[in-house]
């Protein structure tokens, strides 16, 4: 495995200890970077660390401080940080297990990969792998990475476990306080059932591989344009969507469009009203009998 090790130590469960390394599971996506540039030379700005009255300092002048009081700094270094002692910096112990539907998608920060130390852990580790996997639990634990402890759970994923560090209860927002306004109605049952047709339309298995920045890449061709024009200021003004300056639409008929669009299901709903036909065929046939007793 040529990517370095995120965490080194020990998975701990009751007397139990695996030795496990730690690997991030996420990296960094297409993106488009900017400097800042001085436009009449063209050259990038820099910036460095100045002290007000002395000016710009070497790095190596600069430590921690931690402000007590307006002005009052406690100075640290950083070897006397990395000195604190915190077992969890070392050691991930499992202290509680529960129903993965029970953490909130809220909590859930950043994933990461754990695979067993060396082959004298693949033991311990499988068993523990394929235990939780059994019970259908996620293990819960606390582990010191990069100068802060985390929450973190840990789960099985294919012949490996993924840890994934969790927010802190201050660090998210009540929702009800975004969602107090939203009216409690119950929407009507045939709307209902069109925005079900369509999503079951729609439906099917996720391949991340089938969504990219397109973001990234209108900015890539602006760039690429831009330099083709030799600086001349290009400005898209083309209208990017549907939209009216009215919120107000027919929610049925955009629906039923929805649906068209989407092939099948839309005749299916259109056909659904006519299954009430039967109501208004009697009278019609009751008309036609005095005409036939004329003739």
């Amino acid at each position: 495995m040529a990517a370095r090790a995120y965490w080194q130590g020990q998975i701990r469960l009751a007397l139990v200890s695996i030795p496990v390394e730690i690997y991030s599971a996420t990296k960094s996506g297409a993106a488009v970077s900017f400097k800042q540039i001085h436009e009449p030379s063209g050259q990038p700005i820099h910036y460095d660390k100045v002290v007000t009255g002395v000016g710009p300092v070497d790095a190596d002048e600069i430590m921690k401080g931690y402000e007590v009081e307006k002005g009052e700094y406690v100075l640290l270094d950083q070897d006397e940080i990395d000195a604190v002692k915190l077992e969890s910096k070392k050691t991930l112990e499992l202290t509680q297990f529960v129903d993965a539907s029970e953490i909130d998608v809220l909590y859930y920060e950043k994933p990461y990969f754990v695979v067993p130390a060396d082959d004298l852990a693949e033991e311990a580790f499988i068993v523990l792998r394929e235990a939780l996997r059994r019970t259908k639990k996620v293990g819960l634990g606390q582990l010191a990475m990069r100068g802060r402890e985390y929450v973190v759970s840990l789960k099985p994923c294919g012949r490996g476990l993924v840890l994934e560090t969790l927010r802190y209860a201050d660090e998210v927002h009540k929702a009800q306080g975004y969602f107090r306004d939203i009216p409690d109605d119950k929407p009507s049952e045939e709307l209902l059932e069109l925005a079900e047709a369509l999503i079951e339309k729609r439906s099917g298995d996720f391949h991340p591989q089938d969504f990219h920045d397109r973001y990234v890449d209108a900015l890539k061709d602006l760039i690429e344009r831009k330099r083709k024009a030799n600086g001349k200021t290009i400005i898209d003004d083309k209208d990017s969507g549907e939209r009216t300056g009215s919120n107000v639409v027919d929610l049925m008929a955009a629906l039923k469009k929805s649906m068209e669009k989407s092939g099948g299901t839309a005749t299916a709903a259109k056909k659904a009203p006519a299954k009430k036909a039967p109501a208004k065929t009697a009278p019609k046939t009751a008309t036609k009998t005095p005409a036939k007793k004329r003739a």
